[in-house]
């Protein structure tokens, strides 16, 4: 098992991150464990199930008294062809004390935790203490420095943790660990089609991160019609995404 924590608040690039990384892991034979919060963990969960179905959540309350509420239908898919794991009585109710305690059961349960987007004082900072403690791996997804929710996982990284840009980081810490697993890390590798990029200055005016369509007319010196209507193909070519922030970039060169 592999957990995948991360904020409750995240970013598009979070959510689509947790949910790529969850999907790559169960390619290669990896349970992905997660705690059914909203945000990242959620996002993870749903990855996996894309996957091979293999998902662990484990709760800070009972299980007859799943929560939060809006993750039911999600609980129901994870014991479809996955695990609900709670040490509390079943009708516990989610008491804020419960869930930093929870998470010593999500590192323990794993052989590496990867954290991805995690504020300073992020309850993923003391999963990530726990996995230390339990003498297990320690993963941090890197973010822009101006993202609030990226500056524990740029601390954990200052402090140690391995660096991760792709699911054959962790394989490659991992490969004693996990060699009985199909490993197969040249399907996971970006293909390079030779294909031209559509429209590269625009392109590589749109960040990872949310950027405004003002800021991407002021980086990109085109008219504003002009740029609207070439974001919008770069969109159903599946090369942006919008967000209420304003537009992301989902795919490198």
């Amino acid at each position: 098992q592999v957990a995948v924590i991360g904020s409750r608040n995240a970013t598009y690039y979070g959510r689509d991150k947790a949910a790529l990384f969850a999907r790559q892991l169960t390619d290669v034979g990896l349970v992905v464990t997660s705690g059914l919060a909203l945000g990242v963990d959620a996002c993870a969960h749903q990855g996996a199930l894309q996957g091979n179905g293999q998902t662990i959540a484990v709760l800070g309350s009972g299980l007859a008294n799943i929560y939060p509420k809006r993750n039911i239908a999600l609980a129901k898919a994870i014991i479809a062809d996955g695990l609900l794991v709670s040490e509390f009585w079943p009708h516990t109710p989610p008491l804020a004390k419960n869930f930093p305690r929870r998470n010593r059961i999500i590192s323990g349960l794993s052989v590496g935790t990867l954290v991805i987007e995690a504020s300073i004082k992020s309850g993923s900072l003391i999963t990530a203490k726990y996995a230390l403690e339990q003498n297990r791996e320690v993963f941090a997804l890197p973010g822009s420095i101006d993202n609030q929710q990226a500056c524990g996982c740029h601390w954990l990284i200052k402090q140690g943790a391995k660096l991760v840009t792709e699911v054959a980081d962790i394989i490659d810490e991992l490969q004693l660990i996990v060699s009985s697993a199909p490993v197969q890390l040249a399907l996971l590798e970006d293909k390079n089609t030779g294909n031209t990029l559509p429209f590269p200055k625009l392109l590589d005016s749109v960040g990872f991160e949310a950027t405004s369509i003002d800021l991407v007319v002021e980086r990109s010196g085109e008219p504003v019609q002009q740029v609207q209507s070439q974001l919008l193909e770069l969109e159903l070519e599946g090369w942006i995404a919008q967000v209420p922030e304003g537009y992301v970039r989902l795919r490198r060169d």
